[in-house]
């Protein structure tokens, strides 16, 4: 039986060192310049938050998780896949992967992304929900432009951000995220 690890309320592997001293934690903070570029423009880029082997460990992880066969599927919140026998054009959506792998849910405490975060938000970092979105280049569409908010109108007021890792080399050729500077601030 799969382990829920939504019952685990701290890091369960040593894939992400939390700091010990404050001049550790200081080493994840985002520079005054980067604070005020997020607040203008609505986005941050080019931020390193994950080590090579974090990066493979994760990817570990997903190879697993995107199987179809893989018997931990039904703790997915949301669980969509094309099931193709062909790893090239497999496409997969799921959410709630931080309760089946230890390496998704001990992403959560990755002070590279929760020091930033606290930083833009201001305050204490609270986890809303994953994402696992897995579409290879040329297959499966586009993903239409959108704010992410559009999805959780539900908190109010708005204090939330999202976070995107891409675990491949994300390029133009092979359908890399576009952010739309300054759209933060416009309507639903």
């Amino acid at each position: 039986m799969i382990e829920d690890l939504s019952t685990r309320h701290e890091p369960i592997t040593r894939l992400f060192k939390l700091p010990t001293s404050r001049d550790e934690w200081m080493t994840h903070r985002l520079s005054e310049q980067q604070v005020a570029f997020y607040r203008q423009e609505g986005y941050l880029a080019g931020i390193r938050i994950l080590t090579d082997e974090q990066v493979e460990v994760l990817r570990q992880a997903l190879a697993e998780l995107s199987h179809p066969s893989n018997e931990a599927n039904p703790l997915f919140y949301e669980y969509h896949s094309n099931e193709s026998p062909d790893p090239a054009k497999i496409l997969f959506h799921a959410l709630g992967a931080w309760r089946i792998a230890p390496a998704f849910h001990d992403l959560l405490w990755n002070p590279a992304f929760t020091v930033p975060a606290s930083q833009l938000l201001e305050g204490p970092v609270r986890f809303w929900h994953d994402q696992l979105f897995c579409k290879p280049p040329l297959h499966g569409g586009q993903v239409a432009w959108h704010q992410d908010y559009s999805y959780w109108t539900r908190t109010e007021p708005v204090a939330h951000l999202s976070c995107w890792i891409g675990l491949d080399d994300s390029t133009r050729e092979n359908g890399c995220v576009h952010y739309v500077p300054g759209s933060q601030r416009w309507s639903l």
